[in-house]
C-alpha cells in the first residue's frame, strides 16, 4: 500500500502469449541437472515451432520445486492445467508439437490435470 505521496514503480511489460510452461529444475526431479539443460533449449525450440511469438506464444518459468519428485524432468502447461513428467528430449518435442502448437495434450505422459484419466 503507498501513500499519496509516493508515487507508483512503473508498472512491467508484458507480451501476451496463450499458454505458460513451468519447468521443475529443482533437484530432486532430475540429480544430473537434465531439466535445466531441457529448459535451456527452449527458447531454440519453441522458434523451430513457431511459438516464440505471435497467437500461440507460449512463455516459459523455470521453477524450484513442484514437490511431486518422481520421473522428472516434470512440466507444467498452464492455463491448461496439465502436467507431464519423464520429459525427456523426445517427449519434450511431443509436448511442442501436440500440445503447444496442436492443441491436444500428450495423454501418456500426464501424471496430472484435467485431460488426465486416472488408472
Amino acid at each position: 500500500m503507498t501513500d499519496n505521496n509516493t508515487p507508483m514503480p512503473e508498472k512491467p511489460k508484458m507480451g501476451d502469449y496463450k499458454r505458460h510452461l513451468l519447468v521443475c529444475t529443482g533437484p530432486r526431479c532430475t540429480e544430473n541437472g537434465e531439466a535445466q539443460v531441457l529448459f535451456e533449449t527452449l527458447g531454440e525450440k519453441f522458434k523451430a515451432a513457431g511459438i516464440d511469438k505471435g497467437e500461440l506464444r507460449v512463455k516459459r518459468t523455470r521453477t524450484h520445486c513442484f514437490a511431486t519428485c518422481k520421473s522428472g524432468p516434470i512440466m507444467c502447461v498452464q492455463p491448461d492445467g496439465i502436467w507431464y513428467y519423464n520429459v525427456n528430449e523426445a517427449n519434450l518435442q511431443r509436448i511442442i508439437e501436440e500440445h503447444l502448437v496442436g492443441g491436444r495434450p500428450v495423454e501418456e505422459l500426464i501424471y496430472h490435470g484435467s485431460a488426465c484419466v486416472a488408472p
